[in-house]
């Protein structure tokens, strides 16, 4: 199989935050995936395309068409090498050539955000699992960011790390639709959090 599979992060989706590279690849793709939002941002007219969703088996029938006559670039956001379909594409398409373009990692754009240095934290994810406790025990001084969704959002996660031992009056912000016109940043304490609504699909960070 000489045609390769091209991931390129996108960062956090606004055209001002993706690399020039990863915008070429996608610009001169024939064959482009990516989630909804992303193909209608960025796909042009003439590509032929496909929407990611939660039907992997399907996505892997139109890959397996598709690299046999030109190479395929999958869009995903943030950096590919944060929870992203990478690990997944390898498994599947193991013989195939894998080129990875790095994107800014929406939990990068969220401490910038914020104004706070990323170095030294932990990043983890509550977007469908939860973490190991080991991995959010509370440490004075310990940084922690969270990928979340509607069900573990910044709400549920306040109290999740309350109940495991953080203080109340731990900073804490919650980032969505970073880099949109509709971006929005919340920043108060653990236990005002505790009340935010909304903030489904977002970047939650916790600086204790």
């Amino acid at each position: 199989m000489d045609h390769k599979i091209i991931v390129a992060g996108i960062g956090p989706g606004g055209r001002d935050y993706i690399l020039p590279k990863a915008l070429s690849a996608i610009d001169h793709a024939h064959y482009l995936v990516g989630g909804r939002r992303a193909l209608s941002d960025y796909a042009k007219d003439g590509q032929e395309t496909y929407p990611i969703t939660g039907k992997l088996s399907l996505l892997a029938e139109w890959l397996e068409k598709a690299i046999q006559k030109e190479d395929v670039v999958v869009m995903v956001s943030g950096d590919p090498g944060f929870y992203s379909l990478l690990p997944w594409l390898k498994k599947k398409f193991p013989s195939a050539p894998v080129e990875v373009i790095p994107g800014i990692s929406s939990v990068q754009a969220a401490f910038c955000l914020i104004g706070e240095a990323w170095q030294g934290g932990s990043w983890l994810s509550f977007h469908g699992r939860i973490p190991d406790e080991k991995d959010t025990a509370y440490v004075k001084g310990r940084k922690l960011a969270f990928l979340t969704d509607h069900e573990h959002n910044p709400a549920y996660i306040a109290g999740y790390l309350i109940d495991h031992g953080w203080p109340s009056s731990t900073k804490a912000a919650a980032c969505e639709h970073i880099s949109y016109e509709n971006q929005h940043v919340s920043e108060s304490t653990l236990e005002d959090m505790r009340g935010l609504e909304g903030f489904g699909e977002s970047v939650m960070v916790v600086i204790g």
